[in-house]
């Protein structure tokens, strides 16, 4: 349901989370960031909750980098002299720190949300078609797609080769010294792919200015508009509940 909505219109809803997220100092209203758009991964999109804690991990270490940070190093906090005379949970401190713990897990999680509900490709030419984003650019970035898993699978055959010469199975893990001796090979089939993809480009007459037509670009539809009011009607009700104390 959520990856047949139009890229555009969920980016723009996650842009304004993102920035009510930033702009609203409140605990409750971080809450209700991580959790509307868990919850609509887990209910519309089917995402495992235990993918969505193992790709939160790296957001929960950010986040807990500012909470020791505003508990232990704020210039005005006597924390560390007043940490056995009073509750730690009481300091404001603590409380700062919480807030933009929640912060960091939120603006991760409306990220998470967009980021796992639309096709990279579908993105692109929607902005082609409804944003303006050159063709030219739209169309290195469908080749950079392409190039990430080619290297991958270049890598892994020059791995494969490199062991059946030697008479050694490869390891599944590649060591520092095998990594680096494969920057170079690696770094060339980039440079002769990224020229092989400039000269396609030129043939397809991207270099010029003109109008193209863009197959396959999503459109607009009224389940956009039902998102969109929908979204921005929780993100209301959640500032309204936090400004009057609910």
């Amino acid at each position: 349901m959520l990856t047949s909505l139009n890229p555009l219109s969920k980016l723009v809803v996650c842009c304004i989370w993102l920035v009510a997220a930033v702009l609203v100092f409140d605990p409750r209203f971080q809450l209700a960031g991580i959790l509307a758009p868990a919850l609509a991964l887990i209910v519309l999109h089917r995402t495992s909750p235990l993918v969505l804690l193992v790709l939160m991990v790296p957001f929960a270490l950010f986040g807990f980098g500012f909470l020791t940070t505003s508990l232990l190093f704020r210039q005005e906090s006597d924390f560390a002299m007043r940490m056995a005379g009073e509750s730690v949970l009481a300091s404001p401190e603590f409380s700062a720190g919480v807030t933009l713990f929640l912060r960091a897990l939120a603006c991760g999680m409306i990220s998470l949300f967009f980021a796992l509900t639309t096709d990279p490709e579908l993105f692109v030419r929607a902005l082609m078609r409804h944003a303006g984003l050159p063709p030219r650019i739209g169309y290195s970035l469908f080749a950079a797609m392409q190039l990430v898993p080619d290297l991958a699978g270049e890598a892994q055959q020059m791995r494969l080769a490199r062991a059946m010469k030697s008479g050694r199975r490869p390891r599944r893990i590649p060591g520092p010294f095998e990594l680096m001796s494969l920057v170079i090979p690696l770094l060339a089939f980039a440079i002769r792919r990224a020229g092989r993809t400039a000269i396609a480009m030129e043939a397809r007459g991207l270099g010029t200015a003109g109008p193209r037509t863009i197959m396959n670009a999503p459109s607009f539809h009224g389940r956009d508009g039902v998102f969109v009011v929908v979204a921005l009607g929780v993100l209301g009700g959640c500032g309204v509940a936090v400004v009057g104390g609910f």
